[in-house]
């Protein structure tokens, strides 16, 4: 039975609801509407309008708090642009510092530091590719010399075993020419000794 009478009343209530929040209009209160709507309050004599000093009271309130939070808005804005052009300038500042570091890094990228020098890659290239050919020359150059030496010594060792063999020849020749005169010397003496 409670369940009815709840239905009851919803069911009558229900409409009377709906009804009131039709009737709810959204109104437009702006600074504009308000002064339309005193005008059309306000009374007429001769060609003058007459306007309640309540309603003109409330009317300059309204203005005045417009314009307080029309400032303050200008005032937010203007704290808004300020803290934008901050971190503009901060961002150009890392802009340009990126930049900086960028153009570094490509000259660094472009160039070889050799033995303290800061050098561009090609003439790097070409001062090692120098370096590199002066070496190759100075040892074909001493590869030349060690040849020439080489062959230099070897025929001076061959003309010392040559010498070598003339003397030991010639001190052979020299022994045995002696010893012939020595017997010559010797059969000499014999018949010298023989005759007297």
């Amino acid at each position: 039975m409670k369940k009815r009478f709840f239905l009851y009343v919803a069911i009558v209530f229900f409409p009377v609801f709906t009804l009131a929040q039709e009737d709810i209009q959204i109104i437009d209160n702006t600074l504009n509407t308000q002064m339309d709507e005193v005008f059309e309050k306000s009374n007429s004599y001769k060609e003058y309008k007459v306007i309640k000093k309540s309603e003109l009271a409330t009317l300059r309130s309204n203005i005045l708090d417009s314009i307080s939070e029309l400032k303050q808005n200008i005032t937010n804005q203007q704290d808004i642009i300020q803290n934008q052009q901050a971190a503009i300038d901060t961002l150009n500042l890392q802009l340009k510092q990126t930049e900086e570091n960028l153009a570094i890094s490509q000259e660094n990228e472009k160039s070889i530091r050799f033995l303290g020098i800061q050098m561009t890659k090609s003439s790097y290239n070409a001062l090692l590719f120098s370096i590199i050919g002066i070496l190759v020359l100075a040892c074909a150059f001493l590869g030349y010399r060690f040849v020439t030496s080489y062959k230099v010594i070897r025929n001076a060792e061959l003309k010392i075993a040559e010498m070598e063999i003339e003397i030991e020849d010639y001190r052979r020749n020299s022994l045995e020419r002696e010893q012939k005169l020595r017997r010559k010397l010797q059969d000499e003496i014999n018949k010298n000794r023989k005759l007297q």
